[in-house]
């Protein structure tokens, strides 16, 4: 009788513990058929808490796994009157996903409980994602046009071909753009964060460059515009308006010839305008 109470004990905290787990890691898997193809893709991908990885691959599906991480978001508060109470988590992640084609969408519908997501597309896809809190972004190994936000997280774009718009607000941007679409203009972009970006050297643009709390580094041979830094003057005061004069803080000029608009702009960190190895 005593060893059989001590079985049925052991089961219940196997039980116990086995609960636990699926609460602490919860992942969901997800593929997804495209309606052609034989075209392009195009991934939208938004989180509101946890990060995003994307892979390219030589398939035809879209396949998502999204990842509960099992813990709340830092700041959470637990609410009055639960002292001594024990929270019943909710490792659902809430996974959402629309295809219409060629279009594929993917949301969670977690908030305070980071969710990442890691999502395997054709190397030809475009992208747009964003992140709000608690992750990074990264992409490795895509053909597209890419556009990415992230609020409080890094973003590192690897391998990449075609064209980026990347915005980091609180963390660095990382790129290396193997190929370049012909025409498309870029931007790489944070607020506090260092900008480290690489491209191949025949690379033809024209850059726009500014960090207020940084420097600017290049191994690029860039032909630098010093027209840039002349005054812009707007007199409206004939049209019941003011008289300004405004000189631009970021500093201008022309790689191989010069070419589309390509903007690296920071406020605190450091900006970096690597040029590829020659093959």
């Amino acid at each position: 009788m005593k060893r059989k109470l001590l079985c049925c004990t052991f089961a219940v905290v196997f039980l116990g513990a086995s609960i636990a787990a699926a609460q602490e890691a919860r992942l969901d898997k997800i593929t997804v058929t495209l309606s052609d193809p034989s075209r392009p893709a195009s991934v939208r991908a938004h989180v509101l808490s946890g990060g995003i990885t994307v892979r390219g691959y030589d398939g035809k599906d879209v396949i998502v796994q999204s990842v509960y991480r099992g813990a709340r978001s830092s700041g959470h508060r637990s609410a009055p009157g639960t002292e001594g109470m024990k929270r019943i988590d909710n490792p659902n992640t809430g996974l959402e996903i629309t295809e219409e084609n060629n279009v594929v969408n993917i949301e969670t519908g977690a908030f305070n409980r980071p969710v990442d997501l890691e999502i395997q597309v054709p190397r030809r896809t475009s992208l747009n994602l964003k992140s709000v809190n608690d992750g990074d972004i990264q992409v490795e190994n895509v053909q597209g046009e890419i556009e990415v936000q992230d609020l409080n997280g890094r973003v590192k774009l690897l391998g990449i071909s075609g064209s980026a718009v990347v915005h980091a607000l609180n963390g660095e941007v990382t790129a290396v753009l193997t190929d370049i679409s012909p025409g498309k203009p870029m931007s790489f972009s944070s607020m506090n964060g260092t900008i480290d970006v690489t491209f191949p050297p025949t690379l033809k643009a024209n850059v726009v460059m500014q960090s207020q709390n940084g420097d600017i580094y290049t191994d690029f041979d860039v032909k630098m515009d010093a027209r840039a830094s002349d005054p812009v003057i707007e007199d409206a005061r004939g049209k019941g308006g003011k008289y300004k004069v405004r000189i631009d803080k970021a500093v201008r000029g022309t790689i191989n010839g010069g070419g589309p608009e390509i903007m690296f702009k920071t406020f605190n960190g450091d900006i970096f305008i690597r040029k590829a190895s020659a093959k």
